[in-house]
């Protein structure tokens, strides 16, 4: 499933994802394929960002993932601790995305990120978003964060990994 080709700009690159595996003694690698295809699942990714004090703050969110740039995509109000934490420290994120079920699969790794204020930008974001994980645009939650979208007061996170640690426990079997 493709969702968020219509927000990638002319000036986003095109790129293949640097794979490493998270447990190099599987008997069989995980492949881009398998990442970019476990990024499109509706799951939480868990961002970690530094606060003022230097301590880890860990954020659970929605995401969306494009595969051609290879960013992910997030939503959220402004004024949060996460956008402070970003403004202070774009290139220190963190971020774990992982499935609790047997077999056990998951993808981490480094980013940057960066705060996009630009409404026109976000409002196909989060309506992808919000079909990701409600399956609809009508629904309350999806009107909401839609309208606080065009207001300004949701702002979208675009996080650039430097790489994606992967790791599958299926590859064990």
């Amino acid at each position: 499933m493709h969702l968020i080709p219509m927000f990638i700009s002319k000036f986003d690159i095109l790129r293949t994802v640097k794979v490493v595996q998270a447990i190099p003694s599987m008997p069989k690698p995980v492949t881009e394929t398998e990442v970019n295809n476990f990024l499109e699942r509706k799951l939480n990714i868990q961002i970690a960002t530094i606060d003022q004090e230097g301590y880890p703050v860990i954020h659970p969110t929605w995401f969306v993932y494009n595969k051609e740039s290879g960013k992910l995509y997030t939503g959220t109000q402004k004024m949060t601790k996460k956008v402070q934490n970003i403004r202070r420290n774009p290139d220190k994120i963190y971020f774990s995305i992982d499935d609790e079920n047997f077999p056990y699969m998951g993808v981490k790794g480094r980013a940057a990120a960066k705060i996009s204020e630009d409404i026109q930008k976000n409002l196909p974001i989060m309506e992808a978003i919000n079909m990701k994980y409600l399956g609809t645009l009508e629904h309350p939650l999806a009107k909401m964060l839609m309208e606080n979208t065009r207001n300004g007061i949701e702002v979208m996170i675009e996080i650039t990994p430097k790489f994606f640690s992967a790791w599958d426990f299926g590859k064990a079997m």
